[in-house]
């Protein structure tokens, strides 16, 4: 018996934030295992990121053209690849353009090409009214997967102990990324084909153009402030000043990354009953003041309480968002609309782990934070004042 679309795709997404969970936090120890930098650890996270931006625009521009299903698969190929040619480098040279062009996300988040491609394929699965709870459902899934790949990131201390070399141990867990990209593939296959729109309404953005593009700018503002504290850096931020070690943050990613999958079908209850523009920033701002705060707390316990609880509250915009954008543009222009309010972000995003990683490195450890906070608290106000008329059909 064949599976239901969403149960492939919410498959497809474990799998890959499994990986990307335990990747982000290794990223940083890995370059710094051979011999790099808290600036080139963020020139790196910026170019993965830059380059996620570019492969999604060209999704967006072409997505609705082509069968969906094929692209999923052709991206978790590029997935493989990826995870394949990072464990055999050595060089600053031969990773960065690895990671502008591959799948390695140092965010922990749902950031990359599979993004449009899997929001176009969901949004056609459901009826409007369900739309949220899918996408809360979907949020979910990656949540708990991301959590549990966290916890996987302990797993070159145990290599270690087996007598491997952490070198080695590191390398071994990007050959497992590109498996996973491999049991992502798989996936994908089982999905129906996903044929592409009608010449005639195939098309890039139409009558929803103006509120995309508006969108849009105000995601980048929102994703500029989280390139301050994107997973990687954060880690590298604990790392340095508490002196966490490997398997005290993954623990500490793991819990975060359970609540944070907690607050998705929250997010879908709260949205019935105060509508999406209201949940996203009435439940961010508190979130990015905690993340103020806990960037100047002296003690560990105290930031790292407080960075729970902004774990708790940060992400139940992430599923509104998605129901949103998917709500408020016609179904043609679905598979553009999530590409070109995802690229402006990854752009943006792509921004500021370099400068993070430059404060860093020159002693301004508590600043990528505190920008991240008051950057966001900014683009939770502008979201609220520009969008707080234009409601989704089952709002009206």
């Amino acid at each position: 018996m064949t599976m239901p679309v969403t149960t492939n795709i919410y498959l497809a997404r474990a799998l890959r934030d499994f990986g990307d969970g335990f990747i982000a936090l290794l990223l940083p120890v890995y370059l710094t295992a051979l011999g790099f930098d808290a600036f080139d650890i963020g020139a790196v996270a910026t170019l993965a990121l830059l380059g996620s931006a570019l492969t999604t625009l060209a999704i967006g521009l072409v997505g609705a053209k082509f069968d969906l299903r094929v692209l999923l698969i052709t991206a978790s190929a590029l997935m493989v690849a990826t995870g394949l040619a990072f464990a055999a480098s050595w060089s600053l040279l031969i990773i960065v353009p690895i990671a502008f062009v591959g799948t390695i996300n140092p965010s922990a988040g749902n950031v990359s090409i599979f993004v449009p491609l899997e929001h176009a394929v969901l949004a056609r699965s459901v009826a409007s009214a369900e739309r949220t709870a899918m996408f809360a459902r979907y949020g979910l899934i990656g949540a708990f997967a991301a959590a549990a790949g966290s916890l996987a990131a302990a797993s070159p201390e145990l290599m270690t102990a087996l007598g491997l070399t952490q070198l080695t141990a590191l390398k071994l867990m990007f050959v497992a990324y590109a498996g996973l990209g491999v049991a992502g593939a798989l996936a994908y296959v089982q999905l129906p084909p996903e044929p592409p729109l009608p010449q005639t309404t195939a098309t890039a953005l139409g009558p929803s153009r103006a509120i995309v593009y508006k969108l849009a700018a105000l995601f980048s503002i929102d994703a500029f402030a989280g390139g301050f504290a994107v997973q990687s850096l954060m880690a590298l931020w604990l790392f340095d000043k508490f002196g966490l070690s490997l398997t005290a943050a993954g623990i500490f990613f793991f819990w975060a990354g359970l609540l944070s999958a907690f607050s998705y079908p929250v997010a879908a209850w709260l949205a019935r009953r105060i509508g999406l523009i209201n949940t996203m920033v009435y439940t961010h701002i508190p979130s990015s003041v905690c993340l103020i705060v806990a960037a100047v707390v002296p003690n560990v316990y105290a930031a790292l309480g407080l960075l729970l609880v902004r774990f708790a509250l940060s992400q139940m915009d992430v599923p509104t968002r998605s129901s949103y954008v998917m709500a408020v543009v016609t179904p043609p222009e679905r598979t553009a609309a999530a590409s070109f309010t995802a690229v402006p972000r990854s752009l943006a995003s792509a921004l500021s782990p370099v400068l993070a990683g430059a404060l860093y490195a020159a002693g301004f450890q508590a600043w990528p934070l505190v920008l991240c906070g008051a950057l966001k608290i900014a683009y939770d106000l502008a979201l609220l004042w520009t969008f707080r008329h234009v409601r989704p059909p089952e709002e009206q």
